[in-house]
């Protein structure tokens, strides 16, 4: 078998509020795992709250990788994830320790298991021009426009994500292709890993009212507050600051939203989120979808997949 010859990785994936970090915690140990990031905030030194990151004492009990490796205004991306990622993982081989990647940035999984596809080198002068608009005419008529020329990129992108809708939008001008058909013809060949790959599913009412609560333990906790500082110290439209919940505390902390707009729009996108999430793993036949609790099968076809 061609796969035979690869080196072993299992996933944990699913949506936000799903319960990820608790079961990731509870196999991890029982394999005597070590646990990689795959959310793209969580690498992000000073959000902590509003990104769920595992606490310090969750860390004692299993080391985690690419958690806290940049500042708030270092650029991180999917590329430069999947070269982090594989440094990783070829050292915890290297050590004959089962790497466990566990996250729910889909992007960034995909780079780092089946290759990313560039499409090209950034056209200055298109790109300008469409900064330009951006300006004049805002974020939302460029995502409609997108709609229009690339119904699927169009779909896949929050409707706030500026920098990948002036990106798809670009590639569209310069190669006469929607980055959609791009991505389907490349169709990530690159696949480096032998994986076992774990979704995490729950009843829609059940996540719903976990993302919910979710939200609520986060602004217990402070999340005003650190958002707050970070405005202090850094710029609002900085790229990690314009992420899910960031953008919305940072609205009511500028009076552009009321308290009650700001939660109730932080809630509903999150739960749009979350949708988004499960239709981007659903696609792939892989996952082996589990609810939370089957923690004993998950142990069985990890150490299966193991050899243990």
């Amino acid at each position: 078998m061609e796969g035979s010859s690869k080196k072993k990785v299992a996933v944990l994936v699913g949506p936000t509020s799903v319960g990820k970090t608790a079961v990731a915690l509870e196999l991890a140990q029982a394999i005597a795992a070590e646990i990689v990031n795959a959310d793209s905030l969580q690498v992000y030194r000073e959000l902590d709250i509003g990104t769920a990151k595992p606490t310090p004492a969750e860390r004692v009990l299993v080391p985690h990788h690419l958690v806290d490796v940049v500042d708030p205004p270092e650029p991180y991306d999917a590329s430069r994830y999947s070269h982090d990622a594989r440094e990783i993982i070829a050292g915890l081989h290297g050590r004959g320790v089962p790497p466990m990647v566990v996250g729910g940035t889909g992007l960034y999984l995909k780079a780092l298991l089946s290759g990313l596809f560039i499409e090209g080198t950034p056209d200055t002068k298109i790109r300008q021009r469409l900064r330009r608009e951006l300006t004049d005419h805002g974020l939302a008529a460029l995502h409609e426009r997108l709609r229009r020329l690339d119904p699927a990129s169009a779909w896949r992108l929050h409707p706030h994500d500026t920098y990948r809708v002036l990106r798809a939008l670009e590639v569209i001008e310069a190669t006469g292709e929607p980055l959609s058909a791009w991505h389907e013809s490349h169709q990530f060949q690159d696949a480096p890993y032998q994986t076992l790959k774990l979704g995490l599913i729950r009843p829609r009412e059940e996540l719903n009212r976990r993302i919910e609560d979710r939200v609520e333990a986060m602004l217990a906790q402070g999340w005003l507050e650190e958002v707050r500082g970070l405005l202090e110290r850094y710029p609002p439209d900085l790229k990690p600051l314009q992420a899910l919940g960031y953008r919305h505390l940072i609205a009511f902390l500028q009076g552009r939203w009321s308290w009650e707009e700001a939660i109730e729009l932080l809630k509903r996108d999150t739960r749009r989120y979350a949708k988004r999430q499960l239709t981007w793993f659903r696609g792939d036949p892989e996952v082996r979808w589990y609810a939370p609790d089957q923690v004993p099968e998950m142990l069985v076809a990890l150490k299966d997949f193991f050899g243990e």
